[in-house]
């Protein structure tokens, strides 16, 4: 089964950039930036990697954030990811990332942008990796705020596929950015949101009612509601679930207990991703192993999983075509 997971060619939708960014990295960056972080060596961060709750991580996460400065860093936190994207055989990612995490710090939108697209260019030609940004609002700060982000991305909408909403959920509903996800669809931007993480099943409701998403990221939750169940299958949305993630956060209490297999078995077009690996114990392929052993999930299972993450992907019709017949060589390969 592992070498199977290994050799499927796969798609990541959910992924937080700068929740990739490992301790060694971090320290490299931080040194050469002569930043001061509360860590003296790479063994404190990984034991600072405890978390309790998402708000728990975020703090820690936004503490690492804070020594990205110049586009050369922005650039190096994503070839580390693309990297482990070619180790890992994601052939298709989508790339969310936070450019309030580093305006609210000053740093200007066009050097993370830049940095991001300078890797992101080089890893399509290195290893042949397709990748789209998504930018993503952070939910605990103002309307106003995701609007001023709207507004600097304009010069650059041509880099970016579509919007998202994260950060710290519980109290912080999708409502509260309506109209700036409408103005965002209406630059062309494709709306998704984080909804039902941590959050109740209203707020993910109001993700796919008020804000209009195409997508859910997490929505785990949605299983407490079974006329949601039924309306996210009637309208076919897809949910970007993140295993590891829900198990270090606590929304998963043991792995043995997480809801994949229960949503994929009501007909849910659920998707694997590693959200933010570097904090999360893995990338995609360990997270596909822990739900694979853990569930008890078949080949065919897997192989579902794989294909909803190509076809819920915002690739284009002939990507997704060239995608899938990838997956289907291997595929055979493992049948003969």
């Amino acid at each position: 089964m592992n070498d199977f997971i290994a050799a499927l060619p796969k798609a990541e939708l959910h992924l937080h950039i700068e929740g990739s960014f490992e301790p060694e990295l971090m320290f490299e960056i931080a040194q050469r930036n002569q930043i001061e972080i509360p860590y003296k060596t790479i063994d404190e961060v990984k034991k600072a990697y405890q978390f309790s709750c998402l708000q728990d991580f975020l703090d820690i996460y936004y503490a690492g954030a804070g020594v990205l400065i110049h586009e050369q860093d922005f650039y190096d936190l994503a070839m580390a990811y693309y990297q482990k994207c070619y180790e890992n055989n994601v052939i298709h990612t989508e790339i969310m990332f936070d450019p309030q995490t580093h305006t609210e710090r000053g740093i200007a939108f066009e050097t993370v942008i830049n940095g991001l697209q300078k890797a992101r260019l080089e890893a399509k030609e290195k290893w042949g990796i397709n990748s789209l940004f998504i930018m993503s609002y952070l939910r605990h700060l103002s309307e106003e705020s995701a609007f001023e982000t709207l507004k600097q991305s304009l010069p650059y909408k041509d880099l970016i596929t579509s919007v998202g909403l994260d950060s710290s959920e519980m109290g912080n509903p999708p409502i509260k950015f309506k109209n700036v996800f409408e103005a965002s669809v209406k630059e062309g931007y494709i709306p998704v949101a984080h909804a039902g993480e941590e959050g109740p099943t209203e707020y993910i409701w109001e993700a796919i009612d008020v804000l209009k998403v195409a997508r859910i990221d997490h929505g785990n939750r949605c299983l407490e509601d079974e006329n949601l169940v039924n309306e996210i299958v009637k309208r076919d949305l897809a949910l970007t679930v993140c295993p590891l993630s829900n198990l270090e956060l606590r929304n998963t209490d043991v792995m043995t207990n997480h809801p994949l297999k229960k949503l994929l078995d009501k007909g849910i077009k659920a998707t694997v991703n590693s959200d933010d690996p570097a904090y999360f114990g893995g990338y995609m392929n360990a997270n596909f192993v822990a739900v694979q052993e853990a569930l008890n999930l078949s080949k065919e299972d897997i192989l579902t999983l794989v294909k909803n993450s190509f076809n819920y992907s915002f690739a284009t019709y002939e990507q997704k075509k060239i995608y899938l017949e990838k997956v289907y060589e291997v595929v055979n390969e493992f049948n003969s």
